[in-house]
């Protein structure tokens, strides 16, 4: 199993043709991850991901160096599933509304039944009592697994570009 690189340009593995077929399913999974978090169903954003998954928010300068250390860090479903009921569950912070906007996925390589991908995204926010704004702009490096259920998230590596980001990052990306 290829261990995600996530810095620097990394070519693409596939014939273009099976880049080509395999991009759809990416792009569709991708869309409703984001429509689960968008619509605030933050409790439903585990079940896109594998049991024993790992799901990391890094910035850039961090990935770049290669320190493993995360802004966000969680191994498996349940840690997922815990941080949803959390945010869920304990309202701590002001109510809002997220907007992901999605570029198009790229497929890099297909090695069983798994195939990595990346994808470049811009999180919009918008507080109750505000304007909307740039929460985060970054790049998803997954790993998806085809599975029964469909494809399912084994790895998910948040990479974020701002060294400045806001002190209320507690809401799924």
């Amino acid at each position: 199993m290829t261990t995600l690189q996530i810095n620097g340009y990394v070519p693409s593995r596939l014939d273009p043709r099976r880049a080509a077929e395999l991009r759809p399913e990416v792009e569709h999974f991708n869309i409703e991850y984001c429509a689960v978090l968008d619509s605030g169903q933050v409790e439903d954003w585990p079940r896109f991901f594998t049991e024993d998954c790992i799901y990391r928010i890094t910035a850039r300068e961090n990935a770049q160096l290669g320190l493993p250390v995360g802004l966000v860090y969680a191994e498996g479903r349940m840690m997922l599933q815990d941080r949803a009921v959390a945010i869920a569950r304990t309202q701590m912070f002001a109510p809002r509304t997220m907007v992901h906007i999605l570029g198009p996925a790229r497929v890099l390589a297909e090695e069983g039944t798994d195939i990595l991908a990346q994808c470049n995204f811009i999180l919009l926010q918008t507080l109750v009592e505000g304007p909307t704004t740039l929460h985060l702009a970054g790049t998803y490096y997954d790993r998806l697994r085809r599975t029964a259920e469909g494809l399912l998230l084994q790895e998910r590596q948040v990479i974020y570009e701002s060294s400045i980001i806001a002190n209320d990052l507690v809401y799924p990306v």
